[in-house]
């Protein structure tokens, strides 16, 4: 069994390496191919992975290639996990719109718009190639902004599904407050990517989440960074992303006062690839696990293992809403949990959702509307739609400002930019 990673020259990957031998009985790989255009970090990247795998007794064989032909051609699961621009480009989207008084955030508000401009035309070609040269695999996006990316490959035709590794991290933390294997837990996860709310949480069939709130609702919200006051009046529990709608002047404010997080995570990186690039390094290094994709290994393994082997389990997966969710359209993408297998992904019916969540989920699916016929067609006034739809902006002037200054910084990456 093949999987291609595209983007595999991200220091991400020996995260995924190391799910794939603790797992390999879940998933029986015979060959694991990076494909990236930066030869030497790949080189580095596909030697500790090579070096981890042999640790592990794992029989995978590791191939490393620019040419992205070459590396899906054959390939059962092909995983797109790429960032056009790198770290610099996000450190822009981390910091352009707080010259506007808005968040800086590399998926949510302007900063995330920036990204999906830049990233959705490369994520298109790219699928073209997985189309030609591996037309019955699977394309599993990581990449963000995964609701629009996905949006974006299923609008194409391609066989994709959208990946987040929030749902599996608060199973993880959930399990761990009530004290279970994680695999009991069950979440009444609703929303869109980077979106969403835990409206239950079930053990055995079972709601348990009064009683974690009323027994860990301080530790839960110094995760999320919201007041356990609102979390305890809420009854859910929202995810980290929600902190930038719930708490967006405060998070501005803390923004301006320090490092952007890509400029956190650029010094990360050039830590791991000094790390990678050592012949003794045979272990994922605990410096990864700060680099964020907390269970990112896990989340993928188990959903390309039930696309390829017809599982048919319950996984939280972005996916078309086909009128789960009644108040958006039937081809949005949605992130909730599904009956995965053969065929790919079918949402599960959700509960009603509340109108203090739904006009939110709302708002946001039409502002990752326009973003996507921004990000296919481009246009200056398109942008600037997306701007003015977007609830963490909303205001003309502001909107037009962002649109000047994201199309100048990514003018780069956007060949329209020079007609717009």
């Amino acid at each position: 069994m093949k999987l291609a990673v595209v983007g595999g020259g991200s220091t991400y990957t020996p995260e995924l390496i190391d799910g794939f031998a603790r797992l390999r009985d879940e998933l029986p790989l015979t060959e694991i191919t990076l494909v990236d255009p930066d030869r030497s970090r790949l080189e580095l990247v596909a030697g500790v992975s090579r070096r981890m795998l042999a640790r592990a007794g794992h029989g995978a064989k590791v191939v490393a290639t620019p040419s992205v032909q070459e590396g899906v051609a054959g390939a059962q699961a092909v995983l797109f996990q790429l960032r056009v621009g790198g770290q610099a480009a996000r450190d822009v989207d981390e910091t352009l719109p707080l010259q506007c008084g808005c968040v800086g955030q590399e998926t949510t508000g302007a900063g995330g718009l920036a990204k999906a401009l830049r990233t959705v035309p490369v994520v298109l070609e790219l699928a073209e190639q997985v189309r030609r040269h591996a037309p019955e695999a699977w394309i599993v996006d990581f990449t963000n902004p995964v609701g629009i990316v996905t949006r974006a490959l299923l609008d194409a035709g391609h066989r994709a599904i959208g990946l987040c590794n929030v749902a599996i991290g608060f199973q993880r933390r959930f399990a761990g407050h009530v004290g279970v294997d994680p695999s009991r837990v069950s979440l009444g996860h609703v929303g869109l990517n980077h979106l969403t709310w835990e409206r239950s949480v079930a053990v055995d069939g079972v709601d348990v989440l009064p009683k974690l709130l009323a027994e860990h609702g301080q530790a839960i919200a110094d995760d999320i960074g919201l007041p356990v006051e609102l979390v305890t009046r809420l009854g859910v529990v929202p995810s980290y992303y929600l902190r930038y709608f719930y708490a967006h002047d405060l998070v501005v404010e803390e923004q301006r006062a320090k490092p952007s997080r890509a400029a956190e995570v650029a010094a990360m990186e050039a830590e791991l690839l000094k790390l990678y690039a050592d012949p003794a390094v045979d272990t994922k290094p605990a410096l990864l696990e700060k680099r964020g994709g907390a269970f990112y290994s896990e989340a993928a393994v188990a959903l390309i293992a039930s696309l390829l082997g017809d599982r048919g389990d319950t996984q939280v997966v972005n996916v078309r809403n086909a009128g789960t969710l009644p108040f958006l359209p039937d081809e949005a993408v949605i992130e909730v949990p599904a009956v995965v297998g053969a065929e790919g992904a079918a949402p599960l019916p959700v509960p009603a959702v509340e109108p203090l969540y739904a006009g939110l989920i709302a708002n946001v699916s039409a502002y990752e509307s326009l973003a996507l016929e921004a990000a296919v067609h481009g246009g200056a006034d398109r942008v600037r739609n997306a701007l003015l739809a977007h609830p963490l902006i909303g205001q003309e002037a502001v909107a037009g400002e962002l649109t000047r200054l994201l199309l100048e910084a990514n003018r780069a990456h956007l060949p329209w930019v020079v007609s717009a």
